[in-house]
């Protein structure tokens, strides 16, 4: 079974590179950690880096997660092949370009670039953001799914992700005490569907919604209360139509022998209790 210890990065391609990074930073919160010719790294907590934006195509998107030991690395990449997966070994340039000591790549059964990483760079320096969002980490990722069954099944017996809550077939999968790194979206494609950062409280939630609001950036679900996780949260949209999430109060699911996975309806009300409806295609019918 592959171990995953924590989300990484995500690494996203966009045409344009200076409106991604006035994004990342003015808008979104981000630090930037550094710069090449052609990619800039954002930090978001005490890692190097959680976010990268590239020139490249807008489709060509990875997340990562962190592994213990390099010799889990070795592990996967063995049952990853004989699974029917093809994986990719990084070179010191792209160890170099990723601030990790070694990973490997590959494609889940939909499609999404996955890498494993093995010693991701931690920075001597404080995260200090561009504004004051409140923002704690990154936190999750939202994948999407065209099977959702069948990536479950990925998800959870081949990797150690086990599943919290469902709204309707959407798998929302912890791989340590946090109710959710993992989520699964079916639809119709391949790609991250949106990506979670974490906030102190509440009231950085409705600040970073008016302060939104006031400069024009897409709302496209909330301000609300998943059910689910119980964390209050903010979906906005940014550059290249990729979903960012604020959420604060996730809960942690402490006792495994206690907890019991629960179903969740696909619709408004599985997704919000205090009743706002999303305007993301994943979560609604």
């Amino acid at each position: 079974m592959i171990k995953l210890q924590d989300v990484s990065y995500a690494r996203l391609g966009t045409r344009d590179l200076d409106g991604a990074t006035v994004f990342a930073t003015d808008f979104l919160g981000l630090e930037i950690s550094h710069r090449t010719r052609n990619a800039v790294y954002f930090k978001s907590d005490s890692r190097e880096h959680t976010l990268c934006y590239f020139e490249g195509a807008i489709d060509d998107q990875t997340v990562a997660f962190e592994v213990a030991n390099r010799s889990d690395l070795d592990l996967a990449a063995t049952e990853l092949e004989r699974l029917g997966h093809r994986v990719e070994t990084g070179t010191a340039a792209d160890c170099d370009l990723r601030q990790v000591k070694s990973y490997i790549g590959f494609r889940d059964p939909t499609g999404n670039h996955i890498e494993l990483v093995w010693r991701p760079a931690m920075s001597g320096k404080r995260y200090h953001g561009r504004r004051d969002a409140g923002i704690t980490g990154f936190s999750h990722v939202g994948l999407c799914t065209t099977d959702a069954a069948r990536d479950e099944a990925f998800w959870t017996q081949v990797c150690n992700a086990r599943v919290s809550d469902r709204i309707g077939d959407a798998a929302l999968l912890r791989i340590d005490e946090v109710h959710h790194t993992i989520a699964l979206f079916p639809t119709n494609r391949a790609g991250i569907q949106h990506i979670n950062h974490q906030v102190e409280s509440g009231d950085d939630v409705m600040r970073s919604f008016n302060f939104l609001t006031e400069r024009q950036v897409p709302m496209v679900f909330g301000p609300g209360r998943h059910p689910t996780s119980s964390a209050r949260f903010l979906y906005f949209e940014g550059p290249d139509n990729m979903v960012f999430e604020y959420s604060s109060g996730v809960r942690d699911i402490a006792d495994e022998l206690l907890y019991r996975e629960r179903q969740f309806p696909f619709e408004p009300k599985g997704f919000c209790e205090w009743g706002a409806k999303p305007e993301i295609k994943e979560f609604r019918n």
